[in-house]
């Protein structure tokens, strides 16, 4: 999680990581999940739904303005930075880049899209995936908001776990920076955060 001083108690939820897979009730009931969390936080959750805002980044950027959090939950990362492409959500990530009144947490694929590229994480989530009336190519670069590369999920109960183990190979093959999370692990980072960074 990217961390500020937050103006306000609203935050969006974005679930567009999800948009590849075709279970309606499931991603409501995620959806719910990630609320009822977020409600006992004291925070005020409503669903941010990118595809909305396809070729709309000013509407967007109207929407998120009003905003002091965004969470975004996991799936395919590819998926979910093609999402953020398409409306224009990259872009107005970059302008906040030391605003201390904005937040930015995710988990998953909403971490991992902010590594600066997606090489690696290819070895869990598929490039290929594309859902209805998104862009045709795959997206590569992250949004390179961190300095590093995030591995989730690493030697825990889920299903990408194994995937997971050959993600983190790849980075140290390459020699790229990264850092492997555990479930029920997090980072908490800022404007001045030393780069020498914690697990918490």
């Amino acid at each position: 999680m990217l961390c500020a001083a937050a103006a306000n108690r609203r935050v969006g939820v974005i679930q567009n990581a999800l948009d590849g897979y075709s279970d309606v009730p499931l991603r409501r009931a995620q959806l719910d999940r990630e609320f009822a969390a977020l409600t006992a936080l004291g925070l005020t959750p409503e669903e941010l739904d990118l595809r909305d805002y396809f070729g709309a980044e000013d509407r967007l950027r109207e929407r998120v303005d009003q905003l002091s959090y965004l969470w975004v939950v996991g799936g395919n990362t590819f998926v979910l930075r093609l999402a953020m492409a398409a409306s224009g959500l990259d872009r107005i990530l970059q302008s906040w880049r030391g605003d201390e009144r904005r937040v930015y947490g995710g988990y998953s694929a909403g971490a991992c899209v902010l590594s600066p590229s997606l090489w690696g994480i290819h070895l869990a989530d598929e490039p290929e995936v594309r859902p209805a009336g998104y862009p045709a190519e795959a997206i590569w670069e992250g949004l390179n908001l961190i300095p590093f590369y995030v591995a989730p999920h690493y030697r825990s109960d889920h299903v990408e776990s194994a995937a997971i183990e050959r993600t983190v190979a790849y980075y140290i093959d390459h020699k790229l920076p990264f850092v492997a999370l555990r479930d029920g692990e997090a980072l908490t980072l800022d404007d001045q955060t030393p780069w020498d960074y914690q697990v918490a």
